[in-house]
């Protein structure tokens, strides 16, 4: 499994050079969530800003973390079966995991940049608890445009698409083929939804616990 998963996420990479290479490389970490902006504040991404929000979101201990609890309940689930309960399965799941996430995080910067879409998640500013969910799950859905617009985000859709028939490359019989694929994307979209959710919510629920 190493070395299909390591030609896929260094052929990728390269794909994307030409696109790291017109940015100066900035590595502060950039906040995914801007809690402060709501679509009437909205400012678009530089090229700097895009690539240091790729590098953190991609290769930072975040994702790290992710991939490792994503292992920890495939393992769990026993999925795939051919890859065992012991040390080295974990291992191949966590390979597995996170070279989807490099995967996907490499396809949707390059698509994103050439596209001028914003993927990030702005907090949306509204009262009440079922517009705020409606924002969270439409947001999912749709991305900004440099001049604020929110259109189709097909940078997001596109690499989860990728990342999901790609990582075929290395998947065992029973997780490959093309019905595994359209389930692995779907989990990721539903993943992406969920996840937005929380931020929305997510300030509220520091602001009560610091209170307490």
């Amino acid at each position: 499994m190493k070395t299909p998963i390591t030609i896929t996420i260094a052929a990728l990479i390269t794909a994307a050079g030409p696109a790291l290479a017109q940015t100066a490389p900035a590595f502060a970490p950039a906040a995914i969530v801007d809690q402060a902006s709501t679509s009437a504040e909205f400012t678009p991404m530089t090229r700097s800003e895009r690539l240091r929000t790729y590098l953190t979101g991609t290769f930072g201990p975040g994702a790290l973390a992710t991939s490792a609890i994503s292992a920890g309940f495939s393992q769990f689930r026993e999925t795939p079966s051919e890859w065992g309960q012991d040390r080295e399965g974990f291992g191949q799941r966590f390979g597995n995991a996170y070279a989807k996430h490099v995967i996907r995080g490499t396809l949707q910067y390059g698509a994103a940049t050439a596209l001028h879409e914003d993927d990030r998640y702005f907090a949306s500013g509204e009262k009440g608890f079922f517009r705020r969910v409606k924002y969270a799950v439409a947001s999912t859905f749709l991305a900004r445009r440099d001049n604020g617009q929110r259109t189709f985000a097909a940078a997001r859709f596109g690499s989860a698409a990728g990342a999901a028939f790609i990582s075929n490359a290395w998947q065992p019989p029973s997780t490959s083929g093309a019905g595994e694929s359209a389930s692995r994307f779907g989990f990721t979209i539903a993943s992406d939804l969920g996840s937005n959710v929380i931020r929305e919510f997510l300030p509220d629920l520091k602001r009560c616990f610091r209170r307490n």
